[in-house]
């Protein structure tokens, strides 16, 4: 028979049952813990997100991919780094499937939710790194609930202490999950000692980690995912303390539990992205409905649209990232404005605008005739020839006719000028 030893009055008690039967249904108080956390989580993320432009219930749409994806996570980097639980001497593989008995990391719980919320932020043109920072001071709330589960299951505690807040640990009952073992008398049986309540302490720096990411980003107003970079780094420099506390199995590199190097290695990466990384915070506005274009069809018949090339449809997209002053004009205007044209920076720029083909060349028009040059030199006494010569002709013969043949010589109806060139002096 084993009896428990005798605890001191000051100590922290610990639940002798974690799990009630609601006629054929269990209800675990992990489980239990796990959705409250996720219930508060969405409640300050939705309220952060309409803030910043998000409509209403948009958390929903992303916690349906999200929270399945973070479970997942929590659960597969929890039988990776623990798997001689599973896969040892006297592992059963199937309990790996176990979730309701416990073991979930959470770094696997932010890297599958963070895939998760990725896909749906994608699915509504929303940034990610706005949903992370709106995030930010919930998730530290959520695991700071979630924490009370580990509480009802008597597990996570620390080294043995004297302090006065130690903590009861009960022995748990193997073929009886969610109770503890009892004894001959029916009493619960106790480890012998107290143990320093590492759930307690990580609860509290939690909420205290949520409070910190509250008030900073309130004051400077974090963007493109700083803020959820700050709870990295307060989360991890919380974890790594209380990591070297902690008394239970874990598997160990170079003498250290392995979620000491993790802490130490996400906290070095977020440090550097919060350094690194700036931009002001990113609000977003809906986007107009899409209108069809002028002149084409009018119906949505699929026996009308060609269907004959196989095309992938991007994503529905219903918002863009807009500025704070964009942001501030829609909500007190209530229009969507128009969008930006997109401007110099790095990144992709707008498709170069093809070049115009060149026009025809016109035809070249006739050269004018050339003035004649004005007569000097050998050019007049030319000029002068032709002038004698026709004066000589026909004036001259009408001269005569007019005076008659007997008319004296230099009268009016005599042509006066040079005699006429030969023909070599004519210019043709």
């Amino acid at each position: 028979m084993t009896l428990a030893s005798p605890q001191p009055q000051a100590a922290i008690p610990s639940p002798t049952t974690a799990v009630w039967e609601l006629g054929p249904i269990p209800i675990r108080a992990y489980a239990l813990c796990i959705v409250l956390g996720i219930v508060v989580a969405a409640v300050v993320t939705e309220i952060r997100m309409r803030r910043r432009g998000v409509a209403p219930g948009a958390v929903l749409d992303i916690a349906l991919y999200a929270v399945p994806a973070g479970i997942i996570g929590a659960r597969i980097y929890h039988v990776i780094t623990s798997p001689q639980e599973y896969f040892g001497e006297g592992g059963v593989p199937l309990d790996a499937f176990k979730i309701w008995q416990g073991g979930l990391g959470i770094w696997g719980a932010v890297a599958g939710g963070a895939l998760g919320a990725w896909f749906a932020a994608r699915q509504l043109g929303i940034p990610l790194s706005l949903v992370a920072d709106a995030l930010a001071p919930g998730l530290p709330l959520a695991q700071a609930i979630g924490r009370l589960g580990n509480w009802f299951n008597n597990e996570l505690y620390g080294r043995a202490t004297t302090l006065p807040w130690g903590l009861e640990v009960h022995q748990m009952d193997g073929y009886n999950p969610g109770h503890a073992l009892r004894d001959s008398n029916g009493e619960p049986v106790l480890e012998p000692g107290l143990y320093h309540p590492t759930f307690a302490y990580e609860l509290l720096w939690n909420v205290a980690v949520a409070a910190l990411v509250f008030l900073a980003d309130r004051r400077w107003k974090f963007g493109r995912g700083r803020a959820f970079a700050l709870y990295v780094m307060g989360y991890t420099a919380g974890r790594f303390w209380i990591e070297m506390i902690r008394d239970d199995t874990a598997n160990r590199i170079l003498g250290v539990r392995l979620n000491v190097w993790t802490a130490a290695l996400v906290f070095i990466a977020a440090l550097i992205y919060f350094l690194r990384v700036r931009g002001p915070r990113e609000y977003v506005v809906p986007l107009p409905p899409e209108t069809a274009p002028a002149g084409g069809p009018a119906t949505s018949d699929v026996s009308q649209l060609d269907v004959s090339r196989k095309t992938t449809a991007a994503p529905p997209v219903r918002y863009r990232v807009a500025s704070e002053a964009e942001f501030t004009a829609y909500r007190e205007g209530g229009t969507v404005p128009p969008e930006p044209e997109p401007g110099p920076g790095p990144g992709p720029g707008p498709e170069p605008e093809p070049e115009p083909e060149p026009e025809p060349e016109p035809e070249p028009e006739p050269e004018p005739e050339p003035e004649p040059e004005p007569e000097t030199g050998d050019t007049a006494d030319r000029a002068s020839a032709r002038s004698g010569r026709r004066a000589t002709g026909d004036t001259a013969d009408r001269a005569t006719d007019a005076d008659g043949p007997d008319a004296p010589a230099g009268g009016a109806g005599t042509a006066v000028g040079p005699p006429a060139p030969r023909a070599a002096d004519q210019d043709y």
